[in-house]
């Protein structure tokens, strides 16, 4: 049977295009876990300034807006603590370089000792990493360009970081924020690459069609990112839900939730490893059985977009397991390709794919090997 190609566009093309619409995806991903918490910043800003500007009288209150979205950024992940943290080290950093700079002016030594002095000072008031370099950076911004935003008397520049602070404080207080929402928008994110390669890995076992198993392991590589994004995210609301009182309630989903972005990974590779076992397979002459690998594949796709599903919702993820239970009990080598050993090799690997979804999803170690057929 001979291979099918399609026509018309470079490989080298067609991977470009595959990298691009995988980069679009994850960038959409993000600006949706992101919308909010950028929205709340930019309303932060915009209070700060008019505080700044209508209320203190400040012509330019630039260190207002500045204090404002150091302290919240775009993450959902805020805790008052933090935001506390950066608030007086923005205000630390602008307050010093202020004082240097009416004191003795500003230049090279001067910056070098503003920055000796707002980092020490730092460091003495609070061990936070973020604290000690936020105080530094504003101290060098107010001695190096030592006219930007003057306004408001002999501290105004202060007072706006302080307002800037203030008003992060408040934001961050009265809104509240879900630990578990991004890592569950980063989760679906991660599984829709899975799914979108499994889906295209067996579209071309199926139709002996190199490209798509070419375009499969391109989109494989092409979301690390994605699973890089949730098993940080996960990492970081874990750390977060351990001393904040209020997230300690959600340590175990999170925690559930960090494996399963392992498991999921661990998926990822196996599923590039099969892709890239098959090219050779599809492209040759020979009628290797892929058929049957080609319905478990899919099958499996299916299975994990359910799981994604749930992981985005927080529900139990019955339905994937039961799906996923069922394909990986039906993984057996010599049933799906009975005369066939290097198709016999790719079940083999598909075997293990198959239990670390099982795990992601819940299931014991040992259950999930359990339902593997005996070779």
């Amino acid at each position: 049977m001979s291979t099918v190609r399609a026509d018309g566009e470079p490989g080298s093309r067609r991977a470009t295009r595959v990298n691009l619409d995988a980069r679009i995806r994850q960038g959409r991903a993000r600006v949706r876990s992101s919308a909010y918490p950028i929205v709340q910043a930019a309303v932060a800003v915009a209070v700060a300034a008019a505080i700044g500007r209508y209320v203190l009288g400040h012509e330019y209150p630039f260190f207002a807006t500045v204090s404002a979205w150091v302290c919240l950024g775009f993450s959902a992940d805020r805790k008052i603590r933090k935001v506390a943290e950066l608030a007086v080290g923005v205000a630390l950093g602008v307050g010093l370089g202020d004082v240097v700079v009416r004191l003795i002016g500003s230049g090279p030594w001067q910056v070098a000792l503003v920055l000796l002095v707002a980092a020490t000072t730092a460091r003495f008031l609070d061990r936070g990493v973020t604290f000690t370099t936020q105080a530094g950076v504003q101290a060098l911004v107010i001695v190096g360009l030592p006219s930007l935003g003057a306004s408001g008397g002999g501290f105004g520049r202060w007072t706006d970081a302080a307002v800037g602070g203030l008003v992060a404080l408040a934001v961050t207080a009265l809104t509240p924020s879900d630990p578990r929402r991004p890592v569950r928008a980063q989760s679906r994110t991660a599984t829709i690459e899975l799914v979108g390669m499994l889906r295209t890995l067996a579209r071309g076992w199926r139709t002996r069609t190199v490209q798509d198993v070419e375009d499969a392991l391109v989109r494989g590589r092409a979301s690390q990112p994605a699973l890089d994004d949730w098993h940080d995210g996960a990492a970081n609301a874990r750390e977060l839900a351990r001393v904040s009182p209020a997230w300690r309630r959600h340590r175990a989903e999170l925690g559930a939730l960090g494996q399963s972005a392992v498991l999921v990974d661990r998926a990822m590779r196996n599923a590039r490893v099969l892709a890239r076992r098959s090219q050779s397979l599809v492209d040759s002459e020979a009628p290797h059985e892929l058929a049957g690998v080609a319905t478990a594949v899919d099958a499996l796709a299916r299975a994990t977009d359910a799981l994604g599903t749930a992981m985005m919702t927080g529900a139990t993820p019955t339905r994937a397991r039961t799906e996923l239970l069922a394909v990986t009990r039906s993984l057996d080598p010599f049933v799906l390709a009975p005369d066939d050993w290097q198709v016999q090799s790719l079940v083999l690997l598909l075997r293990s794919l198959a239990v670390d979804l099982l795990e992601a999803a819940g299931v014991s170690p040992g259950e999930a090997r359990a339902a593997l057929p005996e070779l």
